[in-house]
């Protein structure tokens, strides 16, 4: 555990937390720590969503840094999967680390939601890659992120059922068909700008 922000930091806080409750009280803990997540439903803040969104408006596609920051890419119905499966066979007292070894630079990700948006649907203003731009690195933003999955690949047997592509492909055809679901957050008032710089 060395968490570089305060966010991190709180989950690393709660991990401990449960294990003292376990150490403590016999309390029969199940532990999972997942690689991010993406898919259907995916609030427009994070990344996947608010690019996906951006470059549907022809807006610039802000990336943090130089883009190079790695993280591990989990398709959300595998992340489901395995919390189900977990629950059903896994080990009390034990963790188990959620990840689909689909590690991807930032300025990747953001290229490849370009490129299928260019497939899918088309721009009369060209190729989406060339709205993306690169902002000041936000303050704890870890270099690499991404997780171990091989003890639940190996005890309980849990394989993820996307790859990167394929669940890329599959999340933005759904913001694709499901406009009114992200258009009303917007009408409600959320703004899809930079967060995360505090202070500002």
């Amino acid at each position: 555990y060395a968490p570089n922000s305060p966010y991190s930091a709180t989950k690393a806080g709660s991990d401990h937390l449960v294990r003292a409750w376990r150490e403590t009280y016999g309390l029969p803990t199940l532990i999972t720590n997942c690689s991010n997540n993406y898919g259907p439903y995916h609030f427009p803040e994070k990344l996947i969503p608010h690019m996906i969104l951006k470059a549907l408006a022809g807006e610039s596609l802000p990336v943090y840094g130089d883009g190079m920051n790695v993280r591990d890419w989990l398709y959300v119905e595998d992340h489901a999967r395995a919390l189900a499966l977990v629950l059903a066979r896994g080990s009390a007292g034990e963790t188990y680390n959620v990840g689909s070894r689909n590690e991807r630079t930032n300025k990747a990700v953001v290229e490849t939601i370009c490129d299928l948006l260019d497939e899918q649907s088309p721009s009369r203003t060209g190729t989406r890659r060339a709205l993306i731009s690169f902002v000041p690195d936000r303050p704890g933003h870890d270099r690499r992120y991404a997780i171990d999955p091989s003890k639940i690949e190996n005890a309980l047997g849990w394989r993820p059922q996307e790859s990167f592509e394929s669940g890329l492909a599959r999340t933005v055809r759904w913001y694709l068909e499901n406009r009114s679901w992200w258009e009303d957050i917007l009408n409600r008032g959320y703004r899809t700008e930079r967060a995360g710089l505090g202070g500002t």
